[in-house]
């Protein structure tokens, strides 16, 4: 990893990419949804302060566990600018998403334990199946492969 002197208060997109893994065109898209800034040059290059290195990584961080880019947009509009987050300010941000993974992962859980009998089941049983009805909230409106037809067509 190319090292950046400390003294070296701005990186270029290309520097920043060397130094946070991230793709420069993942950085650009970053940028136009709101989760990091830069300034531009007289000559229209980005430059981006060194404290975008921490929020680059807090983005990727956040995706790896499936966190909405929307989400991560306003998580990191409650940070503070032109400074490198604190330990405290992630521990903030990371509170609020427990429920919502930990949810998830019940989810999950639920998917990979039931998934093996699904894939060869083939009952298309919308009333009993725990994977396409999870606790059995449509049973009571409509069964079978009928709701299937009805999502289709948009109802």
């Amino acid at each position: 990893m190319p090292q950046i002197p400390e003294t070296v208060q701005e990186l270029t997109v290309g520097q920043l990419s060397a130094r946070s893994g991230a793709a420069v065109s993942a950085l650009h898209f970053y940028e136009t949804k709101g989760l990091i800034t830069s300034r531009r040059t007289s000559g229209n290059q980005r430059r981006y302060s060194r404290d975008i290195l921490r929020r680059v990584a807090f983005v990727r961080a956040a995706q790896r566990v499936g966190i909405p880019l929307a989400t991560i947009r306003e998580a990191l509009a409650d940070l503070p600018e032109e400074r490198t987050p604190t330990a405290e300010d992630w521990a903030r941000l990371s509170e609020h998403w427990r429920t919502e993974l930990d949810d998830r992962i019940r989810r999950l859980q639920l998917l990979r334990d039931h998934l093996s009998g699904c894939i060869g089941c083939g009952c298309l049983s919308l009333e009993t199946c725990v994977l396409s009805n999870p606790d059995d909230v449509s049973g009571e409106r409509i069964t079978g492969s009928r709701l299937l037809q009805s999502r289709r067509e948009g109802k």
